[in-house]
């Protein structure tokens, strides 16, 4: 006999378990389906490991400029085996917080492939054994993986995705990066402190083609002055493995060559795990690029069935996922609860310099006609970044000519992961200018280039 829930998760990655601890505390009775690990791709193969590898290039940056800062050593020795042994245990430690965080709110955690067999039933397969759960809704949280090239196998040892990239048995000579979004640019960064010569390939006309070109133009500086070689504006036509290197056939303005090196890395984007929840016999609605289409509550095509995170489209992003999960059940619950609005949503990359934004680009403000002012604050003239010996960088504000409304805030540089959480509170409270400068910012800190940001937008800056 099928057990009875109220809410079936399948799924456990960050939108998904947010959203049975949600719905928990909202009195619902939940299970959490999950054919692997407790945390999901995010927590075990993607942004927790990934921050944990990118930590220690930044520790081998820092010692590698010793002499700045008064010390100094012979034989520097890099091992990453330590590094990816380090990187995994912060995610198996994270995954067993979440196995509490699942106990502590009387979540029923269900191990197995979860598919959907009929209106509010559940079946899940593990081991030649199968378990029926009956619920009165179902979330789909089941998250993405990497796209692949067409053509172009994986062998995980040649050629690989970013999640073979997270537990090399040791760093290639020569890396190939097919892809300079985040997960590219993230890896290149790793690879590169660890004496890999890295080559960034990318088909669109600069890195991180989704922040604001300034942003992007700037780290494509910082990336060649380190060595990182970057082809941009470049396509790859194809992969070919011979013996113990992997050949790429590049194209780019009518002109073809070859380069070659130790391991390609596919880093072209990620595509949605739908395949295997049997959604197509329920009539649940898939819309471009295979992402499952829902409503502003983010509930399916049919009714009870929720979906949120990855499977439902861009950006691809463990923030986003958590929120649309609060959401998602808080409308099952029959609270108005909010909305969820793409351009208070903040993107972040851990490279060095970090990068993080919210809102409109300078671009996109222009393309829908907004008159607009832009401020500029440069970290070489931040106290804290001189004291800290960390000073490449800008923060970039820009904002409504009239108003002084902030449409976009863009950082380059120190902790721009940490300190965009203060530009997207002032989307979300819909501040200006004025009123991010009037808030009283501590000194010596980073975050006060912010303020100095909206000052320069105003015409007069203090420390610039």
């Amino acid at each position: 006999m099928a057990e009875k829930y109220d809410l079936v998760v399948i799924g456990s990655g960050p939108g998904g378990y947010v959203g049975a601890i949600r719905a928990a505390q909202l009195g619902m009775k939940v299970a959490i389906v999950e054919r692997d690990r407790l945390g999901g791709v995010c927590l075990n193969w993607g942004c927790i490991p990934t921050k944990a590898l990118l930590r220690n290039a930044e520790i081998i940056a820092l010692l590698r400029r010793g002499e700045e800062f008064g010390f100094s050593f012979d034989n520097l020795r890099l091992d990453f085996s330590v590094a990816v042994k380090r990187s995994e245990q912060a995610a198996r430690k994270l995954s067993k917080g979440v196995e509490y965080l699942m106990k502590k709110n009387k979540v029923t955690v269900v191990p197995g492939e979860g598919r959907l067999a009929g209106s509010g039933q559940v079946r899940v397969a593990k081991d030649g054994k199968v378990t029926e759960l009956e619920a009165a809704r179902i979330l789909l949280a089941t998250g993405s993986r990497p796209r692949e090239i067409p053509g172009v196998p994986i062998d995980g040892k040649r050629v690989i995705t970013s999640t073979e990239a997270l537990s090399l048995p040791q760093v290639p000579r020569s890396l190939l990066i097919i892809g300079a979004g985040a997960v590219g640019v993230e890896f290149a960064d790793v690879y590169h402190a660890y004496g890999a010569e890295v080559i960034l390939i990318e088909m669109l006309p600069r890195l991180l083609s989704v922040e604001d070109a300034e942003i992007s133009n700037f780290l494509e500086k910082i990336f060649a002055k380190r060595g990182i070689k970057i082809r941009t504006g470049t396509k790859v036509e194809g992969v070919t493995v011979k013996g113990e290197q992997v050949f790429l056939r590049l194209s780019n303005e009518g002109k073809t060559e070859e380069i070659n090196g130790d391991v390609a890395l596919v880093a072209i984007g990620r595509i949605p795990n739908i395949e295997a929840l049997g959604i197509e016999g329920l009539g649940v609605r898939v819309g471009r690029g295979s992402f499952i289409e829902v409503g502003e509550r983010f509930e399916t095509s049919v009714p009870g069935i929720y979906a949120i995170g990855d499977v439902i489209g861009g950006p691809l992003l463990a923030h986003k996922a958590m929120a649309e999960a609060v959401v998602a059940v808080e409308a099952m619950a029959g609270q108005s609860g909010r909305r969820i609005d793409p351009s208070k949503i903040p993107n972040c990359t851990y490279c060095s310099p970090q990068v993080a934004s919210v809102g409109l680009t300078e671009e996109q403000a222009k393309e829908k006609g907004r008159q607009i002012k832009v401020g500029r604050f440069s970290f070489q003239a931040s106290g804290k970044a001189v004291a800290l010996g960390d000073t490449e960088g800008f923060v970039k504000v820009v904002a409504d000519a009239e108003y002084g409304e902030i449409l976009g805030l863009h950082i380059i540089g120190p902790e721009a992961t940490e300190m965009i959480a203060e530009a997207t509170m002032a989307r979300t409270l819909e501040a200006g200018l004025d009123e991010v400068h009037h808030s009283i910012h501590a000194h010596p800190t980073l975050s006060e280039t912010v303020a100095e940001a909206c000052l320069a937008a105003l015409g007069r800056p203090i420390h610039m």
